[in-house]
């Protein structure tokens, strides 16, 4: 009977099972809801933010789910972090970017430094101002509602933005950007655009991270994933594109590499759903 308690609890338990073609590692602690970005510096811990209206706060967490650190981000106002990635050094950049409507004049990156060596609770932030020069109305009409972002990657002192594609009719494009990694007032820097899909609910960028050896893009949608491989910059859409059905449908927001073949990824909690850190194992 303790035997057959312990499949059925088992079965329950998200601990036990695959979602999809992902292998669950944890359930993320309740505050973290809204998950928007993740990004690691330490083995077996992740930084994370929160979207739209949650504190201006970035959080480390282990990934048995519990809660390490926090950090008081100055100088800095969430008014819509929706994706975190860092560079070499270990500084973090928080992508205050999110832009459901088309029109927000006050797009910004924050950089603070590394915070594994930062003391106390507060960490000061540099902003890298920007705007879409393509953007001319605010919002636009609906067909080129093409400004929302979610994704960005560090590379080479480049921050590389890609958008999520609220256009309707919805065309599956999102235009790829790019913005100087200091501090500063930039017009973003139109290179490319990228196809994703024409099925609106899986097809939106939602996240975006590059391998530890730069041999490797991966972008994130609601159960999908875009490796990229074979590419030259800055127009890396040329490259080599393989497309990868997860098997889920949840609300994943962000991933980021653990190494170069296993990423990181959470979904935002959502009708008794998500909430939740996973890997994925890219193919060879």
């Amino acid at each position: 009977m303790k035997l057959f308690l312990s499949f059925f609890l088992c079965v329950l338990s998200t601990g036990c099972a695959q979602h999809g073609q992902l292998n669950f590692v944890c359930d993320l602690p309740n505050k973290f809801n809204e998950n928007s970005g993740i990004t690691t510096l330490e083995n077996d811990k992740i930084w994370l933010i929160e979207d739209n209206g949650n504190d201006d706060v970035i959080y480390e967490v282990s990934t048995k789910g519990a809660r390490l650190r926090e950090f008081k981000v100055k100088n800095a106002k969430n008014d819509d972090w929706e994706d975190l990635t860092k560079d070499d050094k270990g500084n973090l950049y928080i992508g205050d970017f999110g832009n459901n409507d088309n029109n927000r004049k006050d797009l910004v990156i924050y950089k603070i430094p590394n915070p594994t060596i930062e003391p106390g609770d507060k960490i000061e932030a540099e902003k890298i101002n920007f705007k879409f020069p393509e953007q001319k109305e605010y919002p636009p009409i609906p067909s080129q509602r093409k400004y929302d972002t979610e994704a960005f990657f560090h590379l080479d002192d480049v921050l590389y933005l890609i958008t999520k594609d609220r256009s309707n009719p919805f065309y599956g494009e999102a235009l790829i950007y790019t913005v100087p990694a200091k501090a500063g007032n930039y017009d973003a820097k139109l290179v490319g655009t990228f196809k994703t899909c024409n099925k609106f609910t899986t097809c939106q960028i939602t996240s975006a991270a590059i391998s530890p050896d730069k041999k490797k893009i991966v972008l994130l949608g609601y159960g999908s994933l875009w490796l990229i491989t074979k590419f030259d910059l800055p127009n890396f859409s040329k490259g080599t594109v393989q497309f990868i059905d997860l098997g889920v449908r949840t609300q994943l927001e962000a991933l980021c590499f653990k190494d170069n073949s296993t990423m990181l990824l959470s979904d935002e909690r959502n009708h008794n759903t998500g909430g939740n850190l996973y890997t994925f194992t890219l193919p060879k």
